[in-house]
């Protein structure tokens, strides 16, 4: 079974886009931090919550020995301390995957020769699982803009629109 960290960004993406449920369907260990949660709203963290509850999310609270490994990791300067915790904690569970849409903790992540994916690898899984169909995926990248600006502009917006091409009803005779 695939392990993988996962950030906030993740997670409030498949929140505000309403799958959660299937994400969590998926055969991948998942693991976040205390630090993850504590950035998520109240709602957002009580959903999780509910996870954690019936083992399906670890989540994990540092301590004073792991804050002083993570010293020794040449971390970015701007990556958070959010960020930085679930780099260390897929290096503590022998290279788990990070799973965020953050380009700087995916880059520093590769830099560390972690194994990382965002956002798009997520749909991909789920597709590839049968948990959501190429349609209901279609339905969810039309939106991805609408929930997150990030999402309005370059790679992104060419990420959303070539996925939708790949996976749209262009071919189909009418």
């Amino acid at each position: 079974m695939k392990v993988a960290v996962t950030d906030a960004c993740i997670f409030i993406d498949l929140i505000e886009l309403d799958i959660i449920s299937p994400f969590f369907q998926l055969q991948i260990e998942l693991h976040t931090t205390i630090s993850v949660m504590n950035e998520l709203f109240k709602e957002q963290k009580q959903i999780l919550e509910a996870y954690q509850a019936v083992k399906k999310l670890q989540v994990h609270n540092l301590g004073e020995t792991d804050f002083t490994e993570m010293e020794k990791i040449p971390f970015p300067r701007g990556l958070s301390q959010e960020d930085r915790s679930v780099i260390y904690l897929s290096k503590k569970l022998g290279g788990a995957i990070v799973l965020s849409s953050d380009k700087l903790v995916r880059d520093f992540a590769g830099s560390l020769d972690l194994p990382f994916h965002g956002i798009f690898w997520v749909l991909d899984q789920l597709i590839e699982s049968g948990l959501l169909s190429k349609f209901n995926v279609i339905a969810t990248l039309n939106l991805m803009p609408k929930i997150n600006s990030m999402y309005q502009v370059g790679l992104m917006k060419k990420e959303i629109e070539k996925r939708i091409q790949l996976w749209g009803f262009k071919n189909r005779p009418f």
